[in-house]
């Protein structure tokens, strides 16, 4: 036992153990978070569940079954409902019941002993509205231009919509926003040339006719506008509730509309794979609650490629002058254990300090200087994914210093001496030897930054990121990349859904599908940099040699 002992088997076997149980535990949260929320976009099946109350009263419930759940039967003694002598738990059940404009929450506990009887009755419909929520109920009459048609004219009339609805949006955010935004500029170079007393007749004139044309442009695609929202608002449905009231809903209203009871397995995995499209594309709806995540999937990349752009070059410049030009001394010791330091501030101090420094100090000096015309309404002076960026980039920082500084220390002297005996300048040995054998070290501390940036959000919080974003960074208006602007967050719009949301029974499959989708982004991100790391090492493999 004691040779096994000093053979060092044991650690070894202790290492792999450790090493087996976390992959283990890191497979089984991934898979917990995937069933939970790829579940979420599966078509479930509609039940109607008869019931009769402890008073005796007769009712019915339609919707989806969300949940189950055990609990004892004492927390039902203050109650009269009848129970089988000897029974010790009930069974109840979470429905999804929608129809919000009839019930003020759409999700109800049903106990299973007042359950008289549960059907899947085939004529069942779920429509995904555009606001209430989803409906859930028989369809009665469909309405065409005011006289009723057939269930058959369903497709084509929601394909109808959605592509007046599309060319609604294109309207809106090109073209309409597209003047909105020239309207905008133009008044604050007019209020500029005001504050810079060059403001002549002129001039006067030439913003009052470029505004005329804009208004004139605007009045036409305004009125555009009205026509395809009443072509959009043309067509009905009459549907029946689960109460027996018939409701009239209006085609521009419905995104979706399934009979989940008779679709086959094909058809679920069809209606499966578009609304997982349509989570990862949409905006979102109803106070984050439903909806899709695109403006956070957007925000979430853009603010982590602008961050690694700002933090790569930084990081690797501190590390090669502390490794190859600092001396020695205590000044550099204290560089070492100040880069040292920073990796373990708190995340939100940096967000503190980006707030101060960056958004009120910085920002307001820009706004002094370059854009006195929009005061007192910030432009840089306000959070934005500029400083967002900035603020991770710095957090960040001694992460990619010390990995570039450990690749650098593991390049032996002699290929900086051989270089240098050679006639080549430092510069060159840098730029030719040192930096590419070092590459991978390089690409590891960015791997590093971008896993811990990805995943902040309390810095964020203070710095740019907001519950709804009106519009993205990127669009067609010049300058094209507005970095002023705030902008969403996979991990905040977790934090918003999971903790801020008003209905939590609907938000919480949304918390596991969006967790999902930034744990899918930033392996991506992780694996991009990972493989250009293994491109690079094995390019520069033959030199290290």
């Amino acid at each position: 036992m004691n040779t096994w002992f000093k053979s060092g088997s044991p650690w070894v076997w202790l290492s792999a153990g450790g090493v087996s149980i976390s992959l283990i535990s890191v497979i089984g949260l991934l898979a917990l978070i995937a069933s939970n929320g790829l579940s979420y976009f599966w078509p479930s099946p509609i039940y109607q569940f008869d019931l009769k109350d402890e008073l005796g009263n007769n009712s019915v419930v339609i919707g989806e079954i969300y949940d189950r759940e055990t609990i004892p039967a004492a927390q039902l003694a203050h109650t009269d409902i009848v129970l089988v002598p000897g029974v010790e738990t009930v069974e109840r059940l979470l429905i999804k019941t929608g129809n919000r404009e009839l019930v003020s929450l759409d999700f109800r506990w049903l106990l299973v002993p007042q359950i008289i009887e549960m059907t899947t009755p085939e004529d069942l419909v779920v429509i995904e509205r555009r606001t209430n929520g989803n409906f859930y109920g028989r369809i009665d009459k469909v309405i065409q231009a005011g006289e009723e048609v057939s269930l058959a004219q369903l497709p084509e009339l929601l394909e109808r919509v959605n592509g007046f609805q599309a060319d609604i949006d294109a309207l809106q955010k090109e073209n309409i926003g597209a003047i909105n935004y020239q309207l905008e500029r133009q008044r604050l170079k007019e209020r500029k040339h005001a504050l810079d007393n060059t403001l002549t007749t002129q001039l006067s004139q030439q913003f009052a006719a470029e505004n005329s044309q804009l208004e004139q442009d605007y009045q036409v695609l305004e009125k555009q506008l009205l026509a395809l929202r009443e072509e959009r608002a043309r067509d009905q449905l009459v549907v029946i509730a689960m109460d027996g009231q018939k409701l009239t809903i209006n085609f521009e209203q419905i995104l979706n509309l399934h009979f989940n009871n008779q679709m086959g397995t094909f058809a679920k995995i069809g209606v499966f794979l578009s609304q997982i499209g349509g989570f990862v594309s949409d905006d979102p709806r109803e106070a984050n609650t439903e909806g899709g995540v695109f403006p956070a999937i957007f925000g979430t990349v853009l603010m982590v490629l602008l961050m690694t752009v700002i933090v790569s070059p930084f990081g690797v410049v501190a590390a090669i002058y502390l490794h190859e030009y600092a001396g020695k001394n205590a000044l550099t010791k204290l560089l070492r254990i100040a880069v040292i330091n920073l990796a373990g501030v708190p995340s939100i101090v940096y967000g503190v300090f980006g707030l101060g420094f960056f958004v009120y100090m910085l920002g307001g000096s820009l706004d002094q200087l370059f854009y006195p015309e929009t005061l007192p309404s910030p432009t840089f002076g306000t959070p934005g994914v500029l400083w967002s960026a900035i603020t991770l980039a710095i957090l960040t920082l001694p992460v990619v210093i010390v990995s570039t500084e450990e690749g650098l220390s593991r390049i032996p002297s002699s290929m900086r001496l051989g270089s240098l005996a050679l006639g080549a300048t430092k510069i060159e040995t840098l730029w030719r030897i040192i930096l590419p054998i070092a590459s991978p070290a390089i690409m590891t501390g960015i791997i590093l930054a971008i896993a811990r940036a990805a995943g902040e959000v309390a810095p964020l919080m203070l710095v740019g990121v907001v519950k709804m974003a009106p519009n993205l960074p990127l669009d067609g208006n010049f300058p094209f990349l507005h970095l002023d602007r705030k902008f969403m967050h996979l991990g905040f719009h977790i934090y918003d859904v999971g903790f801020q949301s008003p209905n939590v029974e609907a938000a919480r499959p949304l918390v596991y599908a969006t967790a999902l989708l930034l744990v899918t982004i930033i392996v991506s991100l992780n694996m991009t940099a990972v493989s250009i790391r293994n491109k690079l090492r094995e390019k520069y493999k033959m030199l290290e040699h």
